[in-house]
């Protein structure tokens, strides 16, 4: 009796000492398995949705990605080039006005890139008309260059709202589908309306994905505008001071 007891021990230890390794393992390698299956059918599965949610108004939504993507970047390179240090420019202004007067300050602004060294350079070409004809000529540049700083973004928040619309209206036209599908099968089926309402989700979401996508973009830049025309604004009151000290 006792060896039984020691038998049937020992196999209850093996047992139940093996199986949660067991088990482990088991779960480990399902897990490696359909991490695998996931990383090579993302791309697959992408395109396969793409295409089932219809080429014309899946079609139209990438387009609407595509050009309001390139507007962003093309906006973001813009911007990032039109910002500068404004403080550092006012002082060489200051330095330039002092040792070499209007002229001098002149070129530091046409060796400065940026809409504040093209405002200043506005304002100091009219210095010799007064400091009220210059202070004129900074604001009226400075909207100019506002007008610079925001074109574009108006077709970028087009862009925005025609993508979701454009889901929708697939949404729309998918339930169309379904209903003809069960008008012409005579039945609500699941294998007959699954279809139609497969294209209107598909539709709505890749429309709602370009919009979210685009609309971060667009928020970004508004923001960096937003910066840039602030410092315009404190660079130009300060150009003015500048002016009069120098006047004087």
């Amino acid at each position: 009796m006792k060896r039984v007891f020691t038998i049937l021990a020992i196999t209850g230890l093996l047992l139940f000492g093996a199986a949660p390794k067991a088990i482990a393992q088991d779960a480990a390698e399902t897990e490696q398995v359909a991490d695998a299956a996931a990383s090579k059918t993302f791309h697959q599965e992408l395109k396969t949705r793409f295409i089932e949610g219809g080429p014309f108004f899946m079609g139209i939504v990438l387009v609407a990605l595509i050009l309001g993507l390139a507007i962003a970047i093309e906006r973001i390179i813009y911007l990032n080039m039109a910002t500068t240090n404004t403080k550092k420019l006012v002082n060489k202004v200051d330095e330039a006005l002092q040792s070499g007067g209007v002229e001098a300050a002149k070129e530091v602004c046409r060796n400065t890139k940026g809409p504040v060294a093209s405002i200043f350079y506005q304002g100091l070409d009219r210095m010799d008309e007064g400091v009220d004809a210059a202070e004129k000529a900074v604001v009226g540049y400075g909207g100019v260059q506002m007008g610079l700083l925001e074109k574009n973004i108006s077709w970028l928040s087009l862009f925005i709202a025609l993508a979701p619309m454009l889901g929708f209206m697939g949404t729309v036209i998918g339930m169309i589908d379904a209903f003809d599908s069960i008008q012409a099968a005579g039945d609500i089926s699941p294998t007959v309306v699954a279809g139609g309402i497969k294209v209107a989700l598909l539709t709505t979401v890749f429309g709602l994905v370009v919009a979210i996508i685009l609309q971060i973009f667009y928020n970004y830049i508004i923001s960096k505008v937003d910066s840039i025309v602030n410092n315009m604004e404190d660079a130009s009151i300060s150009l003015v001071d500048l002016l009069v000290r120098h006047k004087k």
